[in-house]
């Protein structure tokens, strides 16, 4: 037996009396049952207090007479959007919505390491990760076999400092012929430009520590000679400022002064795929609110 098709709101706005039951009842009015809401209240020191909430609508009703009174006469989903913009209108909210039975379609960028996109290609193929992943770039093609393997389309686009522009040129190309929602990037060891962000869908990076951290080559190596007991990684949004996008996930792993470098990197290894694989799935179960330099994962 097939789920029901669901609806996910993503909701945000300034904090008011009433916020939960309007919006819950937007709903009950239409006769759509809620499956799953969170909510969360932020509290800034400064600023007025900020209000995020997240509601799975099962959709099997959309059709009845009832959602048709609701909604104005039509019960498709463009109508049901419509309806829902008045209400934030009102409350002056910001709000998003994904169906589940539209998988968002991610583009995986990849170097040289391997662990990530095994890690991120396994897991969709298993269904741990409600995606569809329709190609594969790289600016090196000594993963081009692996993506072979997966029947993954793979498109290898070398690139220098002169070439950057161009080469990054190519790579919106392809995210827009490919109709890309979302860009992981899986260990691709390129800074990508504003420009390139600015025009992109949604990128998540991971990076090996928390942040700020060893910044720069081998921090397995730094941190060994720090003698650090903790190793980790952060997953965030990519943005114009170098691994200062808003964080989505992070973890830690302890270690001693035992394991040598070249272990730390195994250990952290792990701790990367975990991580990047958390940060993903939030993004596509759409539970990540951003706001300001930080997100609110519900």
């Amino acid at each position: 037996m097939s789920s029901p098709v669901r609806a996910i709101f993503l909701v945000a706005a300034p904090d008011q009396p009433g916020l939960v039951a309007r919006l819950a009842g937007f709903f009950s009015e239409a006769g759509l049952n809620i499956l799953d809401a969170s909510n969360h209240t932020d509290l800034p020191e400064e600023g007025g207090a900020r209000f995020f909430m997240r509601l799975v609508v099962d959709l099997t009703a959309l059709a009845s007479a009832r959602a048709q009174q609701k909604l104005g006469g039509s019960t498709t989903r463009k109508a049901l959007e419509a309806s829902f913009q008045g209400l934030c209108t009102e409350l002056s909210a910001t709000w998003s919505v994904r169906y589940s039975d539209v998988p968002p379609r991610v583009a995986l960028l990849v170097t040289r390491e391997s662990a990530c996109f095994y890690d991120l290609v396994l897991r969709q193929r298993q269904g741990e990760l409600p995606c569809e992943i329709p190609i594969v770039i790289s600016n090196h093609p000594t993963l081009e076999p692996v993506a072979e393997g997966f029947r993954i389309p793979f498109f290898c686009l070398p690139v220098t400092a002169a070439t950057k522009p161009q080469q990054e040129a190519q790579i919106l190309e392809l995210l827009r012929r490919h109709h890309i929602d979302l860009v992981v990037l899986a260990r691709y060891m390129q800074v990508l430009s504003d420009t390139f962000l600015q025009e992109a869908p949604p990128v998540i990076n991971i990076h090996h520590g928390f942040l700020p951290a060893f910044q720069g080559a081998k921090p397995y190596h730094q941190a060994h000679a720090r003698g650090v007991k903790l190793i980790g990684a952060t997953a965030h949004y990519a943005t114009k400022d170098l691994d200062q996008g808003p964080i989505i996930e992070q973890d830690v792993a302890r270690v001693t002064h035992q394991q040598g470098p070249e272990e730390m990197v195994r250990v952290g290894r792990d701790v990367e795929r975990i991580v990047l694989a958390r940060a993903v799935r939030a993004h596509l179960e759409h539970r990540v609110l951003v706001e300001g330099r930080r997100t609110i994962v519900l």
